[in-house]
């Protein structure tokens, strides 16, 4: 893989409220934002921001439904984490 799409990838997770969601969204596929900000009792701009980050990088997808955005880690996360649960 080439190294400015590794560094994307990795930019992408290197943060813990990143981790933070993109294991909140493991364990609960489909939350929108608000779900998120209030399951990580989080300001809701804070969140759309390092979800954005997350879905830039590939290692979230979202899926829209009329005005409704749901969101889940893509292959790419599911990959992340379970590199990251290795680090534990």
């Amino acid at each position: 893989m080439e190294t400015r799409k590794l560094e994307k990838i990795v930019k992408g997770f290197s943060n813990h409220r990143r981790i933070e969601i993109l294991a909140l969204l493991d364990r609960h596929p489909g939350l929108s934002l608000m779900d998120i900000s209030k399951e990580l009792h989080a300001n809701f701009k804070t969140i759309a921001d390092h979800t954005r980050r997350l879905t830039h990088a590939g290692l979230v997808s979202k899926k829209n439904f009329g005005a409704a955005v749901e969101h889940a880690v893509s292959p790419l996360g599911r990959l992340i984490l379970k590199f990251l649960r290795t680090l534990e």
